[in-house]
């Protein structure tokens, strides 16, 4: 199937999804993940109608952006791309310049370093907290009980950043259902942080390709698409320690 047939599946069944938990369409934006993939196929979802797009590093979407920039000519500025990977504090200061937001912030002292760049510049960069609900050790984020704080600090001290909401990535299981918990948790800290804080956090990011329909049921308002829409990963698209 063409990348336009598979946008047009996926939301589909984005559809369906909202459908069946009784939610807006509206509520659940569509993030194609085109880390590992061509500039080439990421104009191809460009051309079907899809402006969001999340990458893991901030090299390799440098990189794309530059070749975007030849194929799409004027037309890139409608590209949105969101920073969904870790971010290496030495990158920060590029990567709030380049990325229309950033999804993985984890730390005050993160938040500080993309915070500098855009106060001086006058730039507001928005921003979700990455948690940690997974026990693997290759998962990023804060633990869910330093959130509350890190978004107190994020509204008090940065006035670059626009703290949205939160996002996770949980375990990966064959059965999709198994990630439910760890989306109604996600969503359960998000309602308990408004509350403490009395700060609106209306983002959350959850769901990939096989469980996003679970994500959808438990509140996600973003879920992240990549397999779905492109087919198996490319490798590889930057050199060897880059990211």
């Amino acid at each position: 199937m063409s990348i336009a047939e598979n946008l047009q599946r996926v939301r589909g069944e984005i559809t369906a999804a909202c459908e069946k938990a009784g939610r807006d369409t509206a509520t659940v934006e569509l993030m194609a993940v085109s880390k590992t993939h061509s500039p080439k196929l990421l104009a191809e979802a460009f051309r079907a109608g899809q402006t969001l797009f999340g990458e893991n590093r901030v090299q390799e979407w440098e990189h794309k952006l530059d070749q975007l920039h030849s194929i799409l000519g004027e037309d890139v500025a409608q590209v949105q791309c969101h920073l969904i990977g870790n971010l290496q504090s030495n990158k920060s200061s590029k990567a709030a310049w380049i990325f229309s937001a950033v999804d993985a912030v984890d730390s005050a002292k993160l938040a500080e370093r993309l915070n500098a760049p855009c106060a001086q510049a006058g730039k507001v960069l928005p921003v979700l907290i990455e948690v940690k609900l997974s026990p693997e050790a290759s998962k990023q984020g804060i633990h869910p009980y330093g959130v509350s704080g890190l978004v107190r600090r994020i509204h008090e001290e940065f006035e670059g950043l626009d703290m949205r909401g939160l996002m996770m990535v949980p375990p990966y299981t064959d059965d999709p259902e198994e990630a439910r918990p760890y989306f109604r948790k996600l969503r359960e800290l998000r309602d308990s942080v408004q509350q403490e804080t009395g700060m609106e956090l209306p983002e959350l990011s959850m769901g990939m390709t096989h469980d996003f329909a679970v994500a959808i049921a438990e509140g996600s308002t973003c879920v992240r698409i990549g397999t779905g829409i492109f087919g198996a990963r490319e490798y590889p698209t930057t050199p060897p320690g880059e990211g």
